[in-house]
């Protein structure tokens, strides 16, 4: 079902996953002092005793110079607990919003000025607090996601070396192959041919092939997992995105927590619940895989603390409708995959690859899925000749 499990319990099987929280500085009716002045805000640690236990230091971002710090000086140790609690969520979400921007700009060298225009904090704090909330430095994640996507546009595509190493943001195809070679410890002519990752130094741990798919012929997926194709509009969506989703638990309780939103809202009833990711289970590193759990409505909605709200551009996907366990899902990803894209006119799109829960109340039961898997693609020809259709 979810890319998820797709990742998790049929990783090589499915070959799926092509492959997703933000709210403003908490600055209250404070405003900069300057536009130059970057939204942020620094108090000093501070130790105080507070009834229960010991203040220490807390380290924040904003312009407010010292009023924080004596109003935080002043509260209680829950207070301060609870406020802390908001600031990392809020944290969470500003990086995950320069995490969005990076991925809807690989093709090209992004600034440094940029990501901290996007989060709202300054260049010098940007890189300690994307390392601290993401677990990877900015440099090695945006190398990262840079050679996951030419990784994928090899498997995938029928682009030259040059045009997936300029697609990808990298100057050259010979420093697109050295790097390449680095992350992966194989070329990337190599890799086209074998689509196997043996010996990655980016990922310590990658899941096996073909684990969880049911043994079927060609002709019985064919017959099983009919694709047909259709075009969904723009939407706006709310998501809560999960790092290290490999842990069962923590997918769930995101999932929980989008449909107790959503109800609370009174959207869920018309609404659309989706998972998606753009990471791939045979690249990405188990404990940096993402997976973002997503309600789209077209009714007007607020986003609750830890979740943020994005806006999906009109695309095209290839469809499967799926009915059954995880086996089964994993067997319909691997054949749109492995067979129907191989064999279509068509190319993925870099982009996230949906799962829709078509039974939203049944969402928290994975013994059985009811799913349309939602594949992004594109025609190269119809691209070239200025056509969509």
């Amino acid at each position: 079902m979810l890319s998820y499990f797709k990742a998790r319990c049929c990783a090589g099987s499915q070959r799926h996953s092509l492959a997703r929280r933000i709210v403003h500085p908490v600055v209250g009716a404070q405003q900069r002092k300057s536009t130059a002045e970057p939204n942020y805000f620094y108090f000093k640690p501070r130790a105080a005793s507070r009834g229960n236990g010991a203040l220490i230091g807390l380290w924040v971002v904003t312009s407010l110079q010292g009023q924080l710090g004596y109003y935080f000086d002043a509260m209680s140790t829950e207070s301060v607990v609870g406020a802390k609690t908001q600031a990392n969520s809020e944290y969470a979400q500003r990086i995950d919003r320069v995490i969005d921007y990076l991925r809807g700009n690989l093709h090209r060298p992004v600034k440094l000025a940029e990501l901290a225009d996007v989060a709202c904090f300054s260049e010098f704090h940007l890189h300690r607090i994307f390392s601290a909330v993401s677990g990877e430095t900015l440099n090695n994640f945006t190398n990262r996601l840079r050679l996951e996507k030419a990784a994928r546009l090899l498997r995938y595509s029928e682009q030259s070396l040059t045009d997936i190493a300029l697609d990808c943001g990298f100057s050259s195809s010979a420093t697109f192959s050295r790097a390449f070679r680095s992350g992966y410890d194989t070329s990337p002519s190599q890799f086209r041919k074998s689509g196997e990752i043996k010996n990655s130094k980016i990922c310590k741990e990658l899941f096996p092939q073909d684990e969880y798919g049911l043994a079927m012929s060609a002709e019985e997926k064919r017959a099983a997992f009919p694709v047909r194709l259709i075009d969904i509009p723009q939407r706006q969506f709310a998501y809560i995105r999960v790092t290290n989703a490999f842990e069962l638990d923590r997918v769930l309780a995101a999932l929980k927590t989008v449909i107790e939103w959503a109800k609370s809202q009174d959207i869920f009833s018309q609404g659309i619940l989706f998972g998606m990711t753009v990471d791939d289970p045979h690249v990405t590193p188990k404990h940096l895989y993402q997976y973002e759990v997503c309600l789209a409505s077209s009714l007007p909605f607020e986003c609750r603390e830890g979740m943020s709200k994005l806006t999906m551009p009109a695309r095209r996907y290839a469809v499967i409708r799926v009915s059954g366990d995880i086996h089964k899902v994993a067997t319909a990803w691997d054949y749109l995959y492995r067979d129907w894209l191989a064999n279509s006119p068509y190319e993925p799109e870099h982009a996230p690859a949906l799962e829709v829960f078509l039974d939203k109340e049944s969402a928290m039961d994975w013994s059985h899925f009811e799913l349309e898997l939602c594949l992004p693609v594109w025609k190269p020809a119809e691209m070239r000749n200025g056509r969509n259709s």
